[in-house]
């Protein structure tokens, strides 16, 4: 009976733990994402002296990112661009602190959501 007791209590602590872990990871990988986003935008711009305003001719989103958020090119005009990372499903639910992730041309970084710019970047 000890012994359930034990489990049961370590179970309470550890899934919320793995749970915000999970949380984190997932929007890591979203804001590497962005990142290398906005690299290639660069290179695209210095090709084309133009922005792309479509994620896919500049890079191919992995699916673990993309079962977790929606990446997207907003503001795209010759000088600006900015890569919003919306949460989906249990990421939208699970992290309402860092809902939006944003990032424009000139490298500022936003969100949208209970928490800080330096707590979700």
């Amino acid at each position: 009976m000890v012994t359930v007791a034990i489990v049961g209590i370590l179970s309470a602590i550890a899934y919320p733990s793995y749970r915000d872990h999970v949380v984190k990871t997932n929007r890591t990988s979203a804001e590497n994402v962005m990142l290398q986003l906005a690299n290639k935008q660069e290179q695209y711009r210095l090709d084309k002296r133009e922005y792309s305003s479509v994620v896919d001719d500049v890079v191919a989103v992995p699916g673990d990112v993309s079962r977790n958020y929606t990446i997207t090119l907003g503001n795209v005009t010759a000088t600006t661009f900015t890569i919003t990372a919306t949460a989906t499903g249990a990421q939208a639910s699970s992290d309402t602190k860092c809902a939006n992730l944003t990032l424009t041309q000139d490298g500022t970084k936003g969100i949208t959501g209970t928490g800080t710019v330096a707590g979700c970047w």
